[in-house]
């Protein structure tokens, strides 16, 4: 039988396209070694330690009116007429605790140069990541975009590895979650995932078009049938076979108009970051790898289009899934279970130590908690715990949300085993959680993340755009003794 999908044309590498490379070199630029000759950036807490400052200087805030709220920022001229120092304002004492990304607020305010931090910083790992994440641009798409760099020595004390590696993931998270769709299909991720792939010598596996079907990915193939750019399941492994085995499904659709149950325009517009929890899990993958974390990575990616024609699935329709579990469809819009469900079947099967879903899942989650704090769910309270503390520890927050069972009656479907949406208004990000944890069985920890993946306004350290929410967190939580 003819494959419909074969019919689109073959994937074309942009030359405006970052490759993972070409980011990493560029970090490199951006964190200078220690000795580099650089204007020094003073960190003021109050109105004491601004009694601190020599007179001349002092002379200068009181002329400016300047006061050391958290992300102010405060040129300092020298007598010919050039920087002598940047003041910059942290609000008080426990800035790195209430605000770790804070001096990712410098990028934007300061002139192209070199910079390195004078003084003590509660964390210098997190200083130096926020003043590089404050750097971030996305310039792919403007044709005069060539900003000169403003660059950071590297702090005192300061893993150089562990900040480029972390910069690394949440850069290519960004680029990826803020290419528009027509620039980045299914096709086009399978490509940044064998570009990981070939980076850190990983093996990638993709299933793609109507062999979902013959390999048993039902569900896949419903949700991506419709589009003219063929749906796939991108499967990547790393790491030692003896390691402890952490499985990361992330959610990988590439545009989503809602299906039959058409989404309005103004919802519809930001579609193309429903692929944030591909997005998500490609970026932790590059944290992982490129540190050499002792684990057995397994990256699982379903990736597709949910479009409308006359052969997308339909409200009403009973589908069969990977694990044998039939699925009534009560809304086209709510594809993004869907997906996952059959990826997670696949997981579950290898019985990992960790599986975790990455997804942008729910707009109940975000009436919930907001645009910045994402729903986590998890079945071992250890593991939560640690991961809580994590997330906060790299200003990266979770919040912790129940797979409460008594809800799990809201997915009763009359003809078929399960109804992937609930029958009513309420906690629609618990009942999507639970749809997913039916279909986990055998992992030893099943955690989820209901991310945004999007910063609607900017934030010290997150410009507004594109944002793998969860994906440092979940680093941090395996980067020590947590997993333990």
């Amino acid at each position: 039988m003819r494959d419909p999908f074969k019919t689109q044309p073959e994937f074309f590498m942009s030359p405006h396209a970052m490759p993972l490379e070409t980011t990493r070199h560029h970090l490199e630029d951006l964190l200078l070694a220690p000795g580099t000759g650089a204007t020094p950036i003073q960190l003021v807490g109050s109105d004491e330690d601004l009694a601190a400052v020599p007179g001349r200087e002092r002379r200068w805030v009181e002329a400016r009116g300047w006061k050391p709220t958290a992300g102010a920022v405060l040129l300092v001229p020298d007598e010919a007429g050039g920087i002598a120092k940047v003041l910059f304002g942290t609000g008080g004492a426990d800035w790195g605790q209430q605000t770790p990304m804070l001096t990712g607020a410098l990028p934007g305010a300061i002139p192209a140069g070199d910079y390195e931090f004078s003084g003590a910083l509660p964390d210098p790992d997190l200083a130096a990541l926020g003043f590089l994440n404050g750097c971030y641009r996305f310039n792919r798409y403007k044709s005069s975009a060539n900003e000169e760099a403003k660059c950071i020595v590297l702090p005192e004390g300061a893993d150089r590895d562990r900040i480029l590696a972390m910069a690394e993931g949440v850069y290519l998270g960004r680029n990826l979650i803020n290419t528009p769709a027509n620039d980045l299909g299914p096709a086009e991720l399978e490509a940044v995932a064998r570009d990981v792939a070939n980076t850190f010598g990983a093996t990638i596996k993709v299933t793609e078009g109507t062999s979902l079907l013959s390999d048993n990915f039902p569900l896949i193939h419903a949700v991506g049938r419709a589009s003219d750019r063929a749906p796939r399941l991108i499967d990547m492994h790393w790491g030692a076979e003896s390691a402890p085995k952490v499985t990361i499904v992330g959610k990988g659709i590439c545009f989503d108009t809602g299906g039959l149950n058409l989404k309005p325009g103004n919802a519809m517009s930001l579609m193309k970051k429903d692929m944030g929890g591909a997005a998500a899990a490609l970026a932790f993958a590059v944290m992982a790898m490129r540190t050499k974390l002792p684990i057995r990575l397994r990256v699982i990616v379903p990736a597709a289009d949910n479009s409308v024609a006359g052969n997308a699935f339909r409200p009403g329709d009973v589908l069969p899934s990977r694990n044998g579990m039939t699925v009534e469809i009560g809304n086209t819009d709510a594809e993004g279970r869907l997906v996952l469900a059959d990826a997670l079947s696949l997981a579950d099967e290898e019985q990992p130590d960790y599986l975790v879903t990455f997804a942008t899942l729910t707009g109940a989650a975000r009436v919930a908690l907001g645009p910045d704090l994402p729903p986590f769910y998890a079945t071992d309270d250890d593991f939560a715990d640690a991961m809580l503390k994590a997330a906060h520890a790299v200003g990266d927050p979770v919040w912790r949300m129940p797979f409460w069972a008594p809800y799990d009656k809201l997915l009763k479907s009359s003809i078929a085993d399960v109804n992937h949406i609930s029958d009513g208004p309420f906690a629609g990000s618990v009942t999507a959680a639970l749809f997913l944890k039916r279909f986990v069985k055998k992992a030893a920890r099943y955690a989820h993340l209901d991310i945004y993946g999007w910063v609607p306004r900017e934030q010290p350290g997150k410009p507004r755009g594109g944002e793998p929410n969860g994906a440092r967190a979940l680093f941090e939580y395996f980067s020590g003794d947590r997993n333990a």
